[in-house]
């Protein structure tokens, strides 16, 4: 147990944030595998979609510090590449 009044606090905060961290990882988990449903599939309109907002997640998820800027930088990559092979 904290014995301080700031680790006392520091221990408050990390509860809320493991919380806060914990609920952006599964939407992530789910965005990710919405993609990967439609892309299987050969949906390129849906995969489009679901790409789409899966970046977006990414970079908040980023911006936050949940996610290091380069994971999210190669997932990001993946999803491109896909949408640029469906496109060819």
């Amino acid at each position: 147990m904290a014995n301080t009044k700031s680790a006392i606090k520091a221990a408050r905060q990390s509860a809320r944030n493991a919380v806060r961290n914990s609920n952006t990882l599964s939407r992530l988990k789910t965005l990710r595998k919405s993609f990967n449903q439609a892309a299987e599939k050969g949906d390129t309109e849906a995969a489009k979609t679901a790409g789409i907002a899966y970046a977006s997640a990414l970079d908040k998820a980023c911006k936050t510090g949940i996610v290091h800027k380069n994971a999210a930088n190669h997932v990001k990559s993946h999803v491109a590449k896909f949408a640029q092979a469906k496109k060819a």
